[in-house]
């Protein structure tokens, strides 16, 4: 009798990448071999209430994505019992023990998800898990944060500034004066810790500056303002590894919109090159740091990690994305389909790489 490993795949959550979360898990499922693996999928309201669910996720009539919903099911949460990490459900007044978790894919993006709060509580309750650790989540996710971090490792990126809520409420003129000083126009404003294009603006004058801003503001407390790049090319590769890693040839985006907006992602059909048109000295610039920046910031696992190109031909570091999409409009698992490793496979991948991660951090357990 072969035994399954038991998977816990984690999606929804409280940040508002909420939709892109249940679009990259409905994915992750399909590709999940049944015979090798017992899957569990659980959904993270937008609440936070962790709710077991059958898989079968869709948008609700009406609905262009799909999110968890408060009914979708009974409430679950994962305890540390005597004899390791189970899923206990709860109903009724009524606690039944779903059995033990071997490892679980948490297909979390943004705050909650994405920073190290889920993968602190999995390595709590001793549950592998896929992806970055707690610390290379929390700085990965954190555009401030990573930014200095690849600063302090001298990886070329464009011009920044990070402002904070505090500052620009005491004197907004102030910060204005100080970015338009710093940085020339179009400028991009984005909160510190979202993704999936959400809250970014494009501004090219001081009252959308101001505006774009106060839009940011409304996802989070930090904002990093970026100078425009002239004549941009983006351009991503996947990785994969822990101690040893590989890495994809690049691929390029080109977007439906002025730039790679949330509905150029995810609606309205961007054109993805793999691979793309780049000369060799130029792959293995990209190639190089994106080595560094994986290390820069401690990853392990995976990771998509975003370049841009500006019109001479620099390579420039944008970011790193420690829970890529996995939906099937995203460059992740097309990159690693290009070099020969199809979902499925991609999958396992992931799921050995979290085991061997785990094992090698009880080596050093107190």
């Amino acid at each position: 009798m072969v035994v399954r490993s038991r998977v816990l795949v984690l999606f929804g959550g409280r940040s508002s990448e909420h939709q892109i979360s249940c679009l990259s898990a409905r994915s992750v499922l399909a590709a999940l071999d049944r015979e090798r693996y017992d899957v569990v999928p659980v959904g993270i309201t937008r609440e936070g209430r962790w709710v077991l669910t059958d898989g079968d996720i869709r948008p609700a009539p009406g609905q262009a994505l799909p999110e968890v919903l408060d009914d979708d099911g009974p409430t679950v949460a994962l305890v540390r019992g005597r004899k390791g990490a189970t899923l206990v459900r709860f109903a009724d007044d009524v606690h039944t023990d779903l059995g033990p978790v071997d490892v679980c894919f948490p297909v979390l993006h943004g705050p909650y998800g994405e920073d190290g709060t889920v993968q602190g509580l999995l390595a709590s309750a001793g549950v592998a898990y896929v992806g970055a650790d707690v610390t290379a989540s929390s700085v990965g996710v954190d555009k401030r944060a990573m930014k200095n971090a690849f600063k302090a490792r001298g990886i070329p990126q464009g011009p920044y500034l990070p402002v904070r809520r505090e500052r620009f409420e005491a004197d907004r003129f102030a910060v204005l004066d100080d970015i338009e000083a710093a940085l020339r126009y179009p400028i991009f404003t984005k909160p510190a810790r979202q993704g999936s294009s959400i809250g970014i603006s494009k501004v090219t004058d001081r009252p959308t500056l101001m505006a774009g801003i106060e839009e940011a503001f409304t996802y989070d407390r930090v904002v990093v303002v970026e100078e425009g790049i002239a004549d941009l090319r983006e351009v991503e590769v996947g990785v994969l590894g822990n101690d040893v890693i590989e890495l994809t040839v690049p691929g390029e985006i080109k977007p439906s919109a002025g730039f790679y907006t949330f509905d150029a992602k995810y609606l309205e059909g961007s054109e993805l090159l793999v691979p793309a048109p780049l000369d060799e000295a130029t792959s293995q610039r990209i190639d190089v740091l994106a080595r560094q920046a994986y290390l820069a910031i401690g990853c392990r696992g995976m990771a998509r990690i975003d370049f841009f190109l500006d019109g001479a031909g620099e390579v420039l570091i944008n970011e790193i994305n420690t829970i890529p999409g996995f939906t099937p409009n995203s460059m992740f698992p097309r990159l690693w389909e290009h070099m020969g490793v199809g979902y499925p496979a991609l999958v396992d991948r992931l799921l050995t790489l979290a085991i061997e991660a785990a094992d090698r951090e009880q080596r050093y357990a107190p």
